[in-house]
């Protein structure tokens, strides 16, 4: 087994570990008095692992009931979090006991948000299933649900007790979503790993692929650390993600994945940097090469014209200015702030 401490204001640790949801209620119970649990997860990763995660979690004294939602993006509104109240009050959860976020990052965040407003703050643990969630938004206690605006736009900063990261359960996602969880990868190696970077270009991360999620996490841990609440360092983990999610909104949270929409908008704003001179020369063709290995897009079927405005609605616009993470080279980056009036110049004249 591997352990990740992450030492936040709450601190909890991270374990890695083949089959650990058969062993949930072990990992678990240590750490909480809880007498029931409810397991929150998706109608695609329920009928797979939520048997065994509730009868783990009964073996070691917890009364379990399960929420299922409907799996995908656009489950992840304020109306699906009531439901979540109702079913907890139902089954008579209490300030004492917890929520088990079972799946990818959907449910992570809304099992997340849900407990961290329920009866104003209930501890939750994370289970993450797909490799998105496992090494990226199930690690820093950011939760949320979308509004028609945006993504991510009405949330709360709320730590898990604990993640159980299994990787064995990464054999029953599908293609698409295990490259969809490869664009968050390869933006760790981007932002802060040339060494994981270039082992990416040379071997198949699907071969060491527990080594990937423990190389991400430990680097998401760093930085959440060094900035829980998001007020400076911890934009650098935002990297493809202003262009991404406004490519997500652009799409109807349909067909584009977090994941590719990430890669996409990486790609984008490389391309950009590179131009004005922030990022060094051959830097996104050496990146566009490495999403193109493992199958993620490069470009989006939008013009810039259509996802500068939706760019000035992400939450990480400040006033009159957007918060752009930019490589200076693999592994090396920096948060810049572009006011509005300068996209012209900075994008170019002929995207307006």
């Amino acid at each position: 087994m591997k352990v990740v401490s992450v030492k936040t204001g709450r601190p909890y640790d991270i374990l890695i570990e083949r089959h650990i949801l058969d062993r949930a209620g072990e990992y678990i119970r240590p750490l909480t008095k809880a007498i029931r649990a409810v397991i929150v997860s998706d109608s695609n990763v329920a009928p797979l692992y939520a048997d065994r995660v509730a009868k783990s979690l009964q073996n070691s004294g917890f009364a379990t009931s399960l929420f299922v939602f409907r799996a995908g993006e656009r489950s992840k509104r304020l109306a699906a979090v009531e439901q979540m109240y109702l079913h907890f009050l139902k089954h008579d959860l209490t300030r004492t006991d917890i929520v088990v976020a079972l799946g990818g990052g959907v449910t992570g965040d809304m099992a997340g948000f849900a407990a961290a407003t329920y009866l104003r703050g209930i501890d939750f643990v994370q289970i993450p299933t797909s490799l998105l969630a496992q090494v990226d938004s199930s690690v820093g206690g950011k939760t949320a649900v979308d509004l028609p605006a945006g993504k991510n736009l009405v949330g709360a900063f709320w730590q898990p007790i604990r993640v159980l990261i299994d990787p064995a359960v990464l054999k029953t996602l599908p293609d698409k979503f295990f490259r969809d969880g490869l664009g968050e990868v390869i933006k760790y190696g981007c932002i802060r790993s040339k060494a994981l970077f270039e082992r990416l270009e040379r071997e198949n991360a699907a071969d060491w692929i527990d080594e990937v999620i423990y190389e991400c996490v430990s680097i998401k841990r760093d930085v959440v650390e060094q900035d829980e609440r998001d007020m400076g360092e911890r934009a650098i983990l935002n990297f493809g993600h202003t262009f991404g999610h406004a490519l997500e909104k652009l799409h109807n949270y349909s067909g584009l994945t977090h994941g590719e929409a990430v890669a996409a908008g990486a790609a984008i704003i490389t391309r950009i940097s590179e131009r004005n001179g922030i990022t060094a020369q051959g830097t996104a063709k050496r990146l566009e090469q490495l999403l193109q290995k493992y199958g993620l897009p490069i470009d989006a079927e939008f013009p810039l014209t259509d996802i500068l405005p939706a760019v000035r609605g992400d939450k990480k616009s400040t006033g009159r200015q957007v918060r752009f993470i930019f490589l200076k080279e693999i592994g090396d980056c920096l948060i810049q702030a572009i006011p509005v009036e300068e996209f012209r110049t900075f994008f170019g004249e002929h995207h307006f």
